[in-house]
């Protein structure tokens, strides 16, 4: 899993973006308030002032004004704060910030200049503190949100490598929130499908094993018809009852080795091209008597680890469709890296069977005869892990792809 797609990234983030709107909120009011406060203890304090040092001083009375506070009026106002609209203006002088209230009235123009307002200071040390929460607030949404990312996702991460390994832990299951409501239903739904793949198994093996013995019967009687003592009239029929019996038993053994599933990793690799050149040969008589030539032209080497009789079923029934259904032309079986493909010159597949092949069931009736063979190619490729793919030619015909892992 990319750390992107991570829920226990994306708790943290939508908790840290969740602080980081909290403080931008909270720092906008602190701003308003600051500023506010600003206004009610300085310049509300200098226009005080202003009002009660305006008329004395206007009057020729001394004007005793409180300390830091000082009253200039025309040529006495300082260079630094002469000039200044009417307003409270924050002035620096050297490393001295003044506040100044300016104006002027029938006698001139006057300043009022605070020399020793703390407020900067304190406005310093109120934004310090709201930095400190806002640090603390995000620090604190971060760790919370990971705590919580954890609380959910380990359950979760729990749940998935419980169903991995084919079972969920009565801990889970016996949890009274949602994802025990989640656990029992895997559990559940896992039960009803082991149920199934194990019906369908036994299923599969008996009906294998009971078709072989009738099968070994047929293929014996066959052989007896076949023998030189046999009327000719009923050799042409025994070997063809011979080979479809032949045909029938290997489709059981393939069943038989899909429902066992063994272990591939266990298995020596099996040679891809020697399989491909005997399924050659064994279909050459199929084309003996039509205008098609069947080759096999190699390729580079392919071993994969698997049952030789699965990779044989799987090229043999395609190169078998391909003799049976190719009036004329060819048939080709050549290896590439990693696959080999099986192409013909006969009349392809129906739309109705394409359509199926590619959402992987058996292909219905009316497909020509062709659905066992291609069905069970694609199941062998899923089995092995390999892929599956049909293509029809350009000039009519059909292009089949089998891929396998390397052994």
């Amino acid at each position: 899993m990319r750390p992107a797609d991570s829920l226990k990234r994306r708790i943290v983030v939508a908790f840290v973006l969740f602080g980081l709107g909290a403080s931008a909120f909270f720092a906008i009011i602190a701003a308003i308030a600051v500023e506010g406060i600003e206004v009610q203890l300085v310049d509300k304090r200098l226009e005080a002032a202003v009002a009660w040092a305006a008329p004395r001083h206007a009057a020729g009375l001394e004007v005793d004004m409180p300390a830091g506070l000082r009253f200039h009026r025309n040529e006495a106002i300082p260079a630094a704060v002469r000039g200044l609209p009417a307003g409270v203006h924050k002035v620096d002088v050297g490393a001295t910030r003044l506040h100044v209230l300016a104006g002027r009235d029938a006698r001139g123009s006057w300043v009022l200049v605070d020399h020793e307002s703390d407020y900067d200071k304190i406005e310093r040390v109120v934004y310090s503190m709201f930095g400190a929460v806002f640090a603390g607030f995000l620090l604190l949404a971060s760790l919370l949100g990971g705590f919580l990312g954890k609380r959910v996702v380990t359950p979760i991460s729990a749940l998935a490598q419980a169903v991995r390994s084919d079972g969920v832990p009565p801990a889970l299951t016996g949890r009274k929130d949602e994802l025990g409501v989640l656990a029992r239903a895997l559990e559940s739904h896992t039960a009803e499908l082991r149920t199934f793949l194990d019906r369908e198994r036994h299923f599969t093996g008996d009906v294998s094993h009971e078709l072989r013995s009738p099968l070994t019967v047929i293929m014996g009687a066959a052989e007896i018809l076949m023998q030189d003592g046999a009327a000719p009239a009923a050799r042409a029929p025994a070997e063809r009852i011979y080979r479809a019996a032949q045909e029938a038993a290997e489709s059981v053994t393939v069943l038989l080795l899909l429902a066992r599933a063994p272990v591939l990793s266990s298995l020596p690799p099996v040679e891809i091209g020697a399989v491909a050149a005997e399924e050659v040969e064994k279909y050459r008589l199929l084309v003996g008597a039509k205008p098609v030539t069947l080759s096999y032209l190699g390729g580079p080497e392919l071993a994969v680890r698997a049952p030789r009789e699965l990779c044989a079923a799987a090229i043999g029934n395609l190169v078998r469709n391909a003799c049976q259904y190719t009036e004329h032309g060819s048939i080709v079986v050549r290896l590439l890296p990693g696959r080999i493909i099986v192409e013909d010159t006969g009349p392809g597949l129906p739309a109705a069977v394409v359509a199926t092949l590619g959402s992987g069931g058996a292909p219905s009736s009316g497909s020509g005869g062709t659905g066992l063979g291609l069905a069970l190619a694609r199941r062998i490729c899923d089995f092995l892990g390999g892929g599956f793919a049909y293509q029809p030619c350009a000039g009519g015909g059909s292009r089949f792809t089998l891929s396998f892992p390397a052994g």
